[in-house]
Order: C-alpha cells, then structure tokens, then sequence
C-alpha cells in the first residue's frame, strides 16, 4: 500500500481520537483544510508519520494546544473588505441606530481584528454605548492576544488604509498607539467587547442578536456543517436581525436561504425575513395541511 493510501486511513483515525479526547470536532472539516492543517503539523511536530501522532495527541495536553494552535485559522486584520464596513455603517447601523440597544456577536473572531474595527465604527456612529459585542472562537490562544489587542506594528499602514477605504473619519491613530515594536488598540475601545469561547461544530445558540458576523469561517467546513452553522445564525438572531459572511460564502443552496433577504449581496450582507404564520382556517374548510405549506415564522 502507498504511503498516501495509509495516510488517508490516520487522518480519520487522528481526527477521531481528537474529537473523543477533546470534544473538538473536526470530522465535518472539508477533507483538503483537514488534510492540509494535519500535514502542516506534522512538519513541526517531530513525528515521522501521522498515526505517531495520535498517542501523544492523546497524552500530551501540551502538544495538543500546539496542534489546536496550527490547526486554527487566524488570518485577519482590521476592516478587511473595507466595502462591507461601508455597507454596515450605510445600510445596517442606521436601523440599528432606531434599537433601545444592540447585541452583536463576531463568530470566529481569531485575534479580534474585526471586533475592534466594528467597535470603532460603533464609536464614530454614536453606537457603541448601548452595544454589547460578543467575539467567540475556539482557539484560546487566539482569543488571548484578541483581549490584549496588540498587533505587529508593521500591520498599521494597512489597518490605516483599509479604515480609509472603509469610510473612517477619524485619523486611525485616535484609535490605536505605539508600544515599543507593537501597535495598542485604545483602552476605550475594548468596554463593550466579551471575548469567549464558542465552537460553532460543537455549540449551541447564542443569544438573540441584531447581527451576526462570520466571515471566511464557513469555507472550511463541508456542506453539511455549513448548513448546521447557518441554522445556529439562523436561531440565534433577532427576527429582523442582520448576517454577515465572508466574499467567498453564500446563502445560496442553503437549507435556510429563504429565511434571508439580500441587503447586499456583493457585500454578503443579508437580513431575516419575517414571514407571516399560515391563516387560521374557519371551522368545516379545507385544512391548511392539503395545501404546501410555505416557511412558518417560527422557521424563519
């Protein structure tokens, strides 16, 4: 048997053994973003093969973190798409602006690079006094440098023209400051902010929020695990709330698609759509089950 072959039987094996360990399940992962974080691992981890891996996966707390470490993805930065910032400070803060308050969650949140630039829209919309961001991820480590808020100082140029691009009328130093070789975001700006833990494979609902960001999270999962992650946004929003995916995700196939109208597509931004519960039929008609049934609000 090849070498590849043998592979494509530990790769499960490994991806099981951590999921009964640990409770991360990684099993509805697209098979090529499994595969390609596992091989990535295994470069660094020392073991010549990937089942030697799976004992001390199973023993060692320690190189588990590294493997958790290696296998997030944390590629971000702040108002990255600066055209979807714009759509949310033109399209959607303006009806969240009519709210007694706001419950926003950041799902996938990495080192907080979104969740601060969204505080930092809030500010400048006179918002984020009555906002309450929730930024979630499942990689602990992740999420201790997004509390922190301390980025590499060469990332500034470019934080600084994408909040330009992105409509910022401030100047972006307002919001941040240098600390040695490391830019600081603004104390101010993490009030409002509670970093958790959340894993969407795993997780519940979370709350009733008027809008969900989860952007460039949902292309590493299969179709299937999609669908159970759009359904969680789906539960977890108010009924008029607001979601935001990534450029490369879509609505589109989903079981809950008719659930969502487009407030801009090209930006990926949609809203719930509030549907009406089917008539009450009077006494001696035909019922409403003889006919089809579109989605009930309670569905939507």
């Amino acid at each position: 048997m090849e070498l590849s072959d043998i592979e494509q039987i530990e790769i499960p094996l490994l991806v099981e053994a951590v999921y009964q360990r640990y409770g991360h399940d990684f099993r509805n992962y697209a098979p090529s973003t499994v595969e390609r974080r596992i091989r990535s691992f295994l470069t660094v981890s020392g073991c010549r093969h990937i089942s030697e891996m799976i004992p001390r996966l199973l023993h060692e707390e320690d190189f588990f973190r590294q493997f958790l470490k290696a296998f997030s993805i944390t590629v971000t930065e702040m108002f990255r798409d600066p055209a979807v910032y714009r759509c949310l400070r033109e399209k959607v803060l303006p009806v969240l602006a009519s709210y007694p308050f706001i419950r926003i969650w950041i799902a996938g949140c990495a080192t907080g690079e979104e969740a601060y630039s969204l505080a930092i829209l809030l500010e400048e919309e006179g918002l984020y006094d009555r906002t309450t961001l929730f930024a979630t991820d499942f990689n602990d480590e992740a999420l201790a440098r997004a509390r922190a808020g301390i980025y590499p100082l060469d990332r500034i140029r470019l934080f600084t023209r994408n909040y330009q691009e992105a409509g910022g009328i401030q100047p972006f130093s307002n919001y941040c400051h240098a600390r040695y070789d490391a830019m600081a975001v603004c104390q101010p700006l993490k009030r409002n902010i509670t970093f958790a833990n959340h894993n969407l494979v795993t997780d519940g609902v979370f709350g009733e929020m008027h809008l969900i960001l989860c952007r460039n999270v949902l292309i590493y999962f299969d179709r299937a695990l999609q669908g159970r992650v759009l359904s969680l946004f789906r539960d977890s929003l108010d009924p008029r709330g607001y979601l935001c995916l990534g450029s490369a995700e879509s609505l589109h196939l989903s079981a809950i698609q008719d659930c969502f109208e487009a407030v801009d597509e090209e930006a990926r931004v949609f809203r719930r759509r509030r549907i009406p519960r089917k008539p009450e039929w009077a006494a001696g008609t035909t019922p409403a089950a003889h006919f089809p049934d579109p989605l009930s609000e309670e569905q939507c």
